[in-house]
Order: structure tokens, then sequence, then C-alpha cells
């Protein structure tokens, strides 16, 4: 039985559909403007792309996430996806920043206990950036492992990435787009055949009010392989669309979508696609 019957939600819906949902959201990001680019771990409505501050400034943006979506799949491995994670700005020097991305991640199925973590994946980057004609240029170190819970792993898992990314921004009144464009280097991975990671994202929020906005976001990554694996290069992708609502401290983001996800199980390198739904609590 499915997660979304658990919660009294039968979505029936197959990898076609997965495929339209994806579609239907990156054609809903496309019709506010170009599709240019990917940010790291961290999903979301939320700016990323912040302008540049009138004076060099510490700590000038801090964006703390918990959040949970339930997955519509028959594979009881994966019933729910968890993060707990951060975006900070540590330093905003004006003609750029430095910024730390962290995240957490649970995946949770049901095949021993109602909710059964099986999974716990980290992402750290650090990156620092320029301003340069209207976009920000950024150098960045991206690390990723993978874990299992409960499970027999004696083994790493895990690579690092060094790369770079471009970033821009547009405000047209309530409208805000955030593109992003990154390419990296696998420097270093243990049991993966990564080579070279490239991703692209575009986010796309409207404001209807001081504390309510809607967002569309899409997603794609391309990991190259390095030929010890028979296997072509893998693409993973990600259509979310949303509505946020702001409060004094923070906000809840409630969203809904489907993915692609690369290697879904650390040990399987087999892709696995599902619809999703869930809640996102974030503080400033």
């Amino acid at each position: 039985m499915a997660v979304m019957q658990i919660i009294g939600v039968d979505w029936g819906m197959g990898r076609a559909t997965v495929r339209r949902v994806v579609i239907g959201s990156w054609l809903a990001v496309a019709a506010a403007g170009p599709a240019f680019a990917q940010g790291p771990a961290l999903e979301g409505g939320t700016e990323q792309i912040p302008p540049a501050p009138a004076a060099p400034t510490v700590m000038s943006r801090t964006d703390l996430r918990i959040g949970a979506a339930a997955l519509s799949t028959n594979d009881r491995r994966f019933r729910w996806d968890t993060h707990f994670g951060g975006d900070v700005d540590v330093v905003d020097y004006v003609s750029g920043r430095v910024r730390v991305v962290a995240d957490y991640q649970a995946v949770l199925g049901n095949e021993f206990r109602p909710f059964d973590p099986n999974q716990g994946n980290y992402v750290l980057e650090p990156s620092a950036s320029l301003r340069v004609g209207g976009f920000e240029v950024a150098g960045l170190f991206h690390h990723e492992s993978r874990h299992l819970s409960d499970r027999s792993k004696r083994f790493s898992i895990d690579w690092n990435v060094v790369g770079g990314r471009v970033l821009k921004r547009a405000d047209a009144e309530t409208t805000t787009l955030e593109v992003e464009a990154g390419f990296g280097t696998v420097v270093k991975h243990t049991f993966t055949d990564y080579k070279w990671v490239g991703d692209a994202d575009v986010l796309v929020r409207r404001c209807l009010s001081d504390r309510f906005a809607v967002y569309a976001r899409g997603t794609v990554v391309v990991y190259g392989v390095d030929g010890t694996v028979p296997r072509s290069n893998q693409t993973g992708g990600r259509g979310e669309i949303g509505v946020r609502v702001t409060g004094q401290a923070g906000a809840i983001e409630l969203f809904a979508g489907g993915e692609r996800l690369v290697d879904a199980d650390p040990l399987e390198r087999v892709g696995e696609e599902w619809p999703f739904a869930g809640l996102r609590l974030i503080s400033r």
C-alpha cells in the first residue's frame, strides 16, 4: 500500500505521470523565463540569490529548514523523504559572498516498522562568489556521503566535487526569477562511478501579499560516469510547485511535484521515480 493511501489519498501515478508532473513544473517555470540552473541540496521557494547589501555584512542571510514529503511508490523502501538543513550567507562583502549549505536527508520506508529510517545522507557545500555584470559567479566544494540506517554497511559511499556555479536573479514587481547553472569535477569518490556533475535550476516566486506567495521550481542534474560500471551518464530531475505562508519568525511551505532520483538506493545503481507531496518549515 502506497504512502498516499496511508494518508487517505491514492494517486495511482505511474512513471509516465511522474514525467508529466516534472515536465509540467518545468513548463510553469519556463513560462516566466529561461531555464538556467540548480542550487545546492535544499529545495523550496525560498530566496537563495539575495541582492547585494549596501555595506559588508556578517551573517546577512540564514535559512534553516525542516521538511518531509510523502512518496507515492510501490517500493517499501521509499515512503518518506525528510530533510534537516541550512543555507547561510556567512559574509557578504558586497562584491560577493561566502555561503555554506548543509543538509541531512533521512529516507524512511515501512519494511520493518511503520516509519523505518533506512538511509541517512549528508551534504556540505561551502562556496565563495563575485558579482560581475549582473551575474554572480561562485567557486564551490561539494561533499556528499550516503549511509544506511539499521542495515549493515561497513564501507564508504561518498564523493567530493570541485566546481563553479553561475547565478542570476531578476525582479519584476511581485515576481522573482532565480536561475543557476553549475558544473564540477569529482575529485574523490568511493563506491560511486561519478566523474563529473552538471546541474540546472529555475525558481519562479510570485508574492500575492506580504504573507502569501506561490512558486514553481524545476531542477535537472546529470552525472557523468567513469566507465567502471557498464552504464551511460545518469540524469535526474525534480519539479515542484507550492504555496508559501510567511509569519513573524519563519514560513511554511506546502508543496507537491514529481522526481526522478539517480541511484535512489546507495547500494543499487538504479534510478527511481515518484510523485510527492509535503510540508516544509523554514526559520529565518
